[in-house]
């Protein structure tokens, strides 16, 4: 008994300890997002951030205190990586390849730490994966954008489709790298036409989508955004009107949209605590390897198959992460 008593008495002792630490001194976080300017709230995947926060005993409001800004570029971004960089904050958050691009021109010192970034080495935010150098680390949603893949799963789903769109954003900095390396390369070993369609603007939605049924595209990738996200159903909408199977990279378009193939970005955004964690007790970013997905989700929605006059091959459907009936 008394044993048992001294076991748990020291494992209490030791997770106090922790967590005294952790509250010993109140750190500043700041955190930059692109969306629609509102600045209403983060998404569901930005939310998983401070799970993973909690798991390392920092709780905002506590022993951290989180400065949000989310802008619509070009119109805020600037000033809202100059509001945060002026409150001096510990570690820097930056949701996506726009914000983290911004805030890596801007602060020079201040710890970065991006999320859901597609290949950062590519885009020039660290040197390598295993070590990124300066002052930025983070997370990936991959090396390199698995298109062929993407093509390959809508293809079983519109069998001998040749002639796919991709709506892409050239603001983006992630998609203007796709389109110079990834989209001629994939076109060309699969023998395939890849129609590019954009939208910089919510307004463009509309004309891109019509633009790609004008050029008799047979389905639609969908590059992940800030346009695209927040313009989420819009974009599910546009997809039904012009009864274009339409496949999207995030997790929230499977509420209407057909096929979701892409990175866990919740599981992402939940990491990247431990990333905060590591550099409040120490740890410098260029030494912090940058994290690539675990797993990549497969999500369909039978209703919306079914509306589009789909059969879902039993292949794909038992490869799926979870099937929408």
């Amino acid at each position: 008994m008394q044993r048992r008593t001294f076991i748990a008495g020291t494992a209490a002792l030791l997770i106090s300890l922790r967590c005294s630490r952790a509250q010993g001194k109140r750190r500043r976080l700041g955190f930059l997002a692109l969306g629609d300017g509102s600045g209403k709230a983060l998404n569901q995947a930005e939310l998983a951030l401070f799970d993973g926060l909690r798991r390392h005993g920092w709780i905002d409001g506590e022993n951290l205190a989180v400065e949000y800004r989310f802008s619509q570029p070009p119109d805020r971004l600037s000033s809202s990586v100059d509001e945060l960089i002026a409150l001096r904050p510990d570690v820097l958050i930056a949701a996506g390849p726009r914000a983290a691009e911004a805030l890596k021109s801007a602060a020079a010192t201040i710890p970065i730490v991006f999320v859901a970034v597609f290949d950062p080495v590519g885009l020039g935010l660290v040197r390598s994966l295993s070590r990124p150098g300066g002052n930025i680390t983070g997370l990936a949603t991959s090396q390199g954008v698995a298109l062929s893949k993407s093509i390959d799963i809508l293809r079983e789903l519109v069998p001998g489709a040749s002639n796919i769109a991709i709506l892409v954003n050239r603001g983006n900095p992630m998609h203007r790298l796709v389109l110079a390396e990834e989209v001629p390369r994939t076109a060309r070993n699969l023998g395939i036409a890849l129609q590019i369609v954009e939208a910089t603007t919510p307004e463009e939605l509309d004309t891109a989508f019509a633009s790609a049924a004008d050029q008799r595209a047979e389905a639609l990738i969908v590059l992940g955004d800030a346009l695209t996200v927040v313009q989420g159903p819009r974009v599910v909408e546009l997809a039904a009107k012009h009864r274009l199977p339409a496949l999207h990279l995030w997790r929230q378009f499977a509420i209407g949209g057909l096929i979701v193939y892409g990175p866990d970005v919740t599981e992402l955004f939940r990491r990247a605590g431990a990333y905060v964690d590591k550099i409040f007790k120490g740890a410098k970013p260029a030494d912090i390897p940058v994290e690539l997905p675990i797993k990549y989700e497969l999500v369909i929605n039978m209703r919306t198959a079914k509306a589009l006059g789909l059969s879902v091959p039993t292949s794909l459907l038992l490869r799926a992460d979870e099937v929408i009936e």
